[in-house]
């Protein structure tokens, strides 16, 4: 799979991710409802850049499933959120702990399968740690104070995004041509044979 041409769709899903997180830090008293909808839009354009990046890679890998699943989770996740704003906020956790563990799992697996066509996959694989870290810290500790789990969700999202920016630019320098200092040529010749 040929991810660094296509670098920016990483460092897009880490922009989403750190204004996510950072709306979490700013607006500290930031109620459950307005979480849930931060949560969805944020899940859903994370899944669409993801289903997006799976979608392109169809022909030239047989990985591309990997970033589509974990897309179609995100998606599922967001829309979820979205149409039931309403929901406690032990439902939100759960949605949260769920989507952060599944696509941990897949960054991943994403990180182990690409290895040989990407270098610094060690990012991918810190930041499914990171996913599947949260998912079970909010699993182990579901009603814990409401500020500290937006604060705890809001560090995630800062973390993941700087992880993703990283790996999306460092994919970009992979992409680059070197340019090759070629010698100067003469004037062209064509070398007629005459009998």
């Amino acid at each position: 799979m040929n991810l660094t041409q296509n670098w920016w769709m990483l460092v897009l899903r880490g922009v989403a991710a750190i204004l996510f997180g950072m709306a979490a830090f700013l607006s500290p008293e930031i109620t459950w409802f307005a979480l849930v909808i931060l949560f969805g839009i944020y899940a859903l354009v994370d899944g669409i850049i993801a289903v997006i990046a799976g979608i392109k890679h169809t022909r030239d890998s047989s990985r591309w499933w990997v970033f589509l699943f974990e897309g179609l989770v995100s998606i599922g996740a967001g829309v979820s959120a979205l149409l039931w704003p309403g929901l406690t906020a032990y439902a939100l956790l759960i949605v949260i702990a769920t989507w952060a563990v599944v696509t941990g799992i897949f960054e991943i697996a994403a990180a182990i399968r690409l290895r040989r066509e990407i270098t610094n996959e060690w990012i991918l694989v810190l930041s499914g740690l990171l996913s599947i870290g949260l998912g079970v810290l909010l699993f182990l500790q579901p009603v814990a104070g409401g500020i500290a789990m937006i604060w705890l969700i809001g560090a995630y999202a800062l973390i993941f995004g700087i992880l993703l920016i990283a790996l999306g630019f460092r994919l970009r320098a992979m992409h680059i041509p070197v340019k090759v200092k070629s010698k100067p040529k003469g004037p062209l010749r064509h070398s007629h044979s005459t009998r």
